[in-house]
């Protein structure tokens, strides 16, 4: 039996550039890892694939990123024996953050190393892009530019391991609709400065890419749930350096000179009922090495 831990993500500059024919988006994204995550077992069995998510509202079949990454990698390399796979759920559904990205590339980087495949990290992403958007970036994540619908990936410097306070709503939201919401007014949004969070991330690494953090969606997220900028109010106001909500949404993140002020917020957060207790973090920026 191996284990992988399967982190979670936030995208401190979002930016939407373009619809593709094909339906996509092509987004100019800075993803970052933190440490909240997912942890995945696998094991081998008899024949097939076997998936217990622990009593989480996901699918257990063909319909779950899971069995999707270790069918590929099982095809890819001729596997005649079977996996069982365990997941201990912690990242919030549907929260913005990538958590069923991330199980599956962890479920790409286990079954790998389970059936000894051999599977390079090149190898793994690229079988990620037909899983999701953000499962190439999951497989090694970090600091990092993403551009294209989200598989084109360049590596920046490291992120020192700042502190900040996640809370995700109780109230969902819509990637589809979120998107197809943008699209009706694109041409009246103002941009993230992406260069500029660049820049300043390059010339030291410390807060200065702070004063850019910058989400287009937004625009169309808050007016469909208010409650993200309901948790935005408090974390401005408990003192926090920068804001942000993450993904298509409804999770927000802030970042704190302090542990303790972080946690205060979220007691803040809490006591207003928007989010359930299990969903709100004081966590911090990691760079995770697989």
């Amino acid at each position: 039996m191996i284990t992988e831990k399967a982190y979670a993500k936030i995208n401190l500059s979002l930016d939407v550039t373009g619809k593709r024919p094909d339906g996509y988006h092509d987004v100019r994204m800075i993803m970052q890892t933190v440490d909240i995550f997912d942890e995945l077992t696998f094991e081998k069995s008899a024949d097939g694939i076997t998936i217990d998510v622990g009593g989480s509202p996901l699918p257990i079949d063909k319909d779950n990123l899971i069995f999707k990454a270790a069918s590929a990698v099982m095809e890819k390399c001729h596997v005649t024996e079977g996996v069982k796979i365990t997941l201990d759920k912690h990242i919030p559904i549907a929260a913005g953050m990538a958590g069923g990205s991330s199980d599956a590339a962890a479920t790409l980087r286990g079954v790998n190393r389970l059936f000894e495949c051999g599977l390079s990290v090149n190898e793994l992403r690229n079988m990620g892009v037909k899983i999701g958007a953000d499962v190439p970036y999951c497989v090694e994540g970090g600091t990092v530019l993403a551009e294209g619908i989200g598989e084109k990936l360049t590596g920046l410097r490291d992120l020192p391991p700042l502190c900040l306070a996640v809370a995700k709503p109780k109230r969902g939201v819509s990637t589809g609709n979120i998107y197809k919401s943008l699209d009706e007014i694109f041409e009246n949004v103002s941009h993230p400065h992406v260069d500029a969070m660049l820049e300043a991330m390059g010339n030291r690494p410390g807060k200065d890419f702070i004063r850019y953090l910058g989400n287009i969606l937004e625009y169309v997220t808050i007016p469909l749930c208010p409650e993200v900028d309901d948790i935005k109010k408090i974390f401005e106001k408990s003192g926090c350096e920068g804001t942000l909500m993450t993904g298509s949404g409804p999770t927000v993140f802030a970042f704190f000179d302090t542990e303790e002020k972080a946690e205060k917020a979220l007691s803040e957060v809490r006591n207003t009922g928007i989010c359930n207790p299990e969903e709100t973090f004081v966590t911090h920026l990691i760079n995770p090495v697989y």
